[in-house]
């Protein structure tokens, strides 16, 4: 595997935005397929890397996986903040694309992410299936739109509202209300799990049970774990496998 960082200009946000990248060293030229892999709050571009074995897990499969710094920011635009979905889907998804020899195209291009990365790769696949032909979440907080006052703690109100605003339920935040209009003919491949101890286990099992209620096919599951990167080290390489399946790899 070869790695390497940059800083793309972003538009949307006004200022340059850090990612790391795995790139793949194999015995073809390409292109190549894309995984765009997403941290949780209060980490960065580099965390994955430093936390996890992802470089060697990664070395199984021709995959590019980009990993941008998402600050705080939920994937979101936010109503009174940065705009941090539009810096990936506008700049940072072409700007990939144009530099790489990537397959440029939903069925070479998947999401993932963990906690609050995790609530960002549903979101972005939901919102944009034409985008993404599957997508992960690792202990995902899936209802960060959806009844933040359910679980959030007072003192991230402030925060929550800056980029959600004061009444999120049944709008482009909520991963329900996204599920619920999601066309069936462009629904991508889904894959949530969680560990039993996490705090955020009941969140993830009220949102399988509304996806089972809206007969959309994902694949759930629970491990024993907690809300850490000894879980997240694990479990990464489950989305690997699930990921290179939906990006037609022969050996997944």
């Amino acid at each position: 595997m070869a790695f390497c960082q940059l800083n793309c200009h972003s538009d949307a946000l006004g200022k340059a935005v850090a990612a790391n990248i795995i790139l793949p060293e194999v015995n073809f030229n390409g292109p190549f397929p894309v995984f765009y892999l997403l941290h949780g709050c209060g980490g960065d571009h580099s965390i994955w890397m430093r936390r996890t074995s992802l470089e060697r897990y990664a070395s199984a499969w021709p995959l590019t996986i980009v990993m941008p710094d998402g600050g705080r920011g939920f994937y979101s635009d936010a109503v009174n903040g940065p705009a941090c979905e539009s810096a990936i889907v506008r700049d940072l998804i072409p700007f990939i694309d144009g530099t790489f020899n990537t397959i440029a195209a939903r069925e070479g291009r998947c999401v993932g992410g963990l906690s609050m990365g995790g609530y960002g790769a549903l979101r972005l696949a939901l919102r944009f299936p034409e985008m993404f032909c599957s997508a992960n979440s690792h202990s995902g907080a899936l209802e960060f739109g959806h009844s933040p006052d359910d679980w959030a703690h007072p003192n991230d109100k402030t925060e929550l509202e800056r980029i959600i605003g004061p009444d999120s339920c049944g709008g482009e935040f909520d991963l329900y209300a996204l599920a619920e209009k999601l066309p069936e003919i462009s629904r991508p491949a889904l894959q949530i799990d969680c560990g039993t101890e996490d705090f955020l286990i009941e969140q993830n099992r009220a949102f399988h049970r509304h996806l089972e209620q809206l007969q959309i096919a994902h694949e759930y599951a629970e491990y024993s774990g907690t809300h850490n990167w000894e879980y997240w080290d694990a479990h990464i390489q489950d989305a690997l496998r699930f990921h290179a399946r939906h990006l037609g790899f022969a050996s997944a």
